[in-house]
């Protein structure tokens, strides 16, 4: 199994920046792609931003130029760092990684907790 532990989510002002963090652990024999995803309240979940493992980026249009992934495959490790945030930027942060475990050669889709991000006007 390989579990998702997400950080760094928290309240701050419009137009200030957070980082957010997502470690992978657990029997992991190997991570495809990593991503972060937002779900505002009362609506679906989106795509922010994802990386594959030879660090290919993908972002949703509303946070291009603004926020920004990396990844430290060493440390099994997604960052999330969040600039120019906005009041609709508000919601939970989930992180995604695509991983196969040593229990399963599949590649399967594991989720966090999430985190919440709240941005005061």
């Amino acid at each position: 199994q390989v579990q998702l532990v997400e950080s760094g989510g928290g309240l701050v002002e419009a137009g200030k920046s957070l980082r957010l963090s997502c470690t992978a652990s657990g029997s992991i024999r190997s991570i495809d792609t990593m991503g972060w995803y937002h779900q505002a309240p009362g609506n679906q979940r989106e795509l922010v931003a994802t990386i594959t493992n030879g660090g290919v980026t993908n972002y949703g249009g509303s946070v291009k130029g603004r926020f920004t992934i990396s990844r430290d495959s060493d440390q099994n490790t997604a960052i999330l760092q969040m600039n120019s945030l906005k009041p609709e930027d508000t919601g939970v942060y989930y992180c995604k990684a695509k991983a196969r475990s040593y229990s399963a050669f599949t590649l399967l889709e594991y989720w966090g907790q999430g985190t919440q991000v709240t941005v005061s006007s």
